[in-house]
């Protein structure tokens, strides 16, 4: 009988595929291999069920977290208060709150609701220069004289062209009495558009200051009193200060009347030239700054630094002494310490004359990018007494338009570095939008200066996001540690040869 032999099948590597032996007891088997790793890695099994609890949490919960901290970024918070119906608004944003941006184009301004929601919003920000056309002419001027003692407006009879341009203009006869010159008529019928400068020279025998009255009329009969002027030429030594400019209210006028308070002191002009803008569209409106304090000052010498650049139309340098006279001169710079560039020359004064206080305490800059402020003043005038002087700074205004939606109260954020602009065309914004219905919208309000309490508050809250996001990222490198701990542990006790 041939002898069998013992057929010996492999199972495993190597050997033939088929199905594997059926484990006798899985669950006892999964019980033991549970006590051994409490038994042996109990702190590491904890450690990973910590950093599988907090990762759910932070996941599901991540609002909690993320809403502080993106609110946090937005350094000032105010609140708006709303007018009218919406449900679009319409806020005149203060400077107080532009200088809180980090931008000067405002693209980290927002606009939320009480859940904390950003709404849509447009801004119709202040241009630099006036989008109308500047005109600049000569007009043609004829003496006014009168009676040295009459207080009356000079009669005149005149001779007009068929367009009704002025030829001749001549004093009535009058009886008696000595005729001196008592002041000027402009004739400004070749312009059509509003008037808004006055340029003057004088002869240059006549110093000191001059001031009169500005009348306009359409027909030399009737006439409408519009402001005072004031011209000035001043000597210092070999240098002269000229104040030739006079401002006009923007409306139209044929002809001017400029009648000297003082009569005896009317100037014998050299030339009138008259500044117009070629459209009736107003420019945005100014908005000013509250009183900003020098950061530095020696004698004769001050400057400022705003908290961003920002394009200025205007400063004006308050003046609390009176019988203030001072030439000065301004520069300006970016951030940090380039050189100063010089920006404007000016005459300040706050004098008495015949009775009343004349003041001059504004410089026109016409939107120059402005950080940094120096402002000097010449000596030989007396300077502006013994305390430096604060400021206002004045830009072009800006609009904010936004659509309501949800809940109120709404507020104002900015002061995010980082943010980019989320701002809408108007048209986007409001559909079938024409620039006449901004100012039938519903108007919102903002504290002219930030509250102290809400800086205070936003201060705690980003030392309160500043902390959360410590604390966040300390849970996050924790839980890393412990997953590496864990790893390195059992690679120090694993046994050589077992894999």
């Amino acid at each position: 009988m041939a002898e069998q032999k013992a057929k010996v099948v492999k199972v495993g590597r190597g050997g033939p595929r088929g199905p594997r032996p059926k484990v006798q007891n899985p669950g006892k088997i999964f019980m033991r291999i549970l006590r051994y790793v409490m038994e042996c890695y109990r702190i590491q099994v904890v450690a990973v069920v910590i950093c599988i609890f907090v990762s759910v949490f932070a996941n599901v919960q991540g609002t909690l977290f993320m809403a502080p901290l993106v609110q946090a970024d937005y350094a000032t918070q105010v609140p708006l208060t709303l007018e009218g119906e919406g449900p679009w608004y319409r806020l005149e944003l203060p400077l107080s709150l532009q200088m809180a941006a980090r931008h000067t184009d405002l693209r980290d301004l927002r606009v939320l609701n009480a859940e904390g929601e950003e709404l849509a919003y447009a801004l119709t920000l202040g241009t630099s220069q006036p989008a109308e056309q500047r005109q600049e002419a000569a007009v043609k001027w004829f003496p006014l004289s009168g009676p040295a003692d009459a207080q009356a407006v000079p009669a005149i009879r005149v001779q007009r062209s068929t367009s009704g341009t002025l030829v001749e203009v001549a004093p009535e006869q009058v009886a008696s009495g000595e005729q001196i010159l008592r002041g000027w008529l402009l004739d400004a019928s070749a312009f059509d558009q509003p008037l808004h400068r006055l340029q003057l020279d004088w002869s240059s025998e006549q110093e000191g200051f001059q001031r009169f009255s500005i009348e306009a009329s359409d027909d030399l009969q009737h006439w409408q009193r519009w402001e005072d002027g004031q011209i000035a030429r001043l000597s210092f030594a070999d240098e002269r200060v000229e104040q030739r400019e006079v401002r006009l209210p923007g409306a139209k006028a044929r002809y001017l009347r400029l009648l000297w308070q003082a009569p005896q002191q009317a100037p014998a002009l050299l030339a009138a030239r008259v500044v117009s803008l070629a459209s009736q569209e107003q420019a945005p409106p100014l908005a000013w700054s509250a009183p900003l304090p020098a950061s530095s000052s020696k004698s004769g010498e001050y400057t400022w630094e705003l908290p961003l650049s920002l394009p200025l139309q205007k400063i004006r340098v308050e003046l609390p002494a009176g019988n203030v006279l001072a030439p000065v001169s301004l520069a300006s710079r970016g951030a940090g310490k380039l050189e100063w560039q010089p920006l404007a020359r000016g005459l300040l004064y706050r004098l008495p004359q015949d009775g009343q206080e004349v003041l001059q305490n504004e410089i026109e800059l016409w939107g120059a990018p402005v950080q940094q402020l120096r402002l000097r003043v010449d000596a030989r005038g007396g300077g502006l007494g013994s305390q430096a002087p604060t400021i206002r700074v004045a830009v072009r205004g800006t609009q904010v338009v936004f659509l309501a939606r949800g809940s109120a109260p709404y507020r104002l954020a900015l002061g995010d570095a980082a943010a980019h602009s989320a701002a809408l065309p108007l048209g986007t914004l409001i559909p079938g939008y024409e620039p006449k219905r901004l100012a039938s919208l519903g108007r919102a309000t903002a504290p002219e200066q930030v509250p102290a309490a809400v800086q205070q508050a936003a201060d705690a809250a980003q030392s309160a996001a500043d902390w959360k996001r410590v604390g966040l990222w300390g849970v996050l490198l924790a839980g890393v540690a412990l997953l590496g701990g864990m790893a390195f542990s059992l690679l120090r006790q694993a046994k050589p040869g077992e894999h």
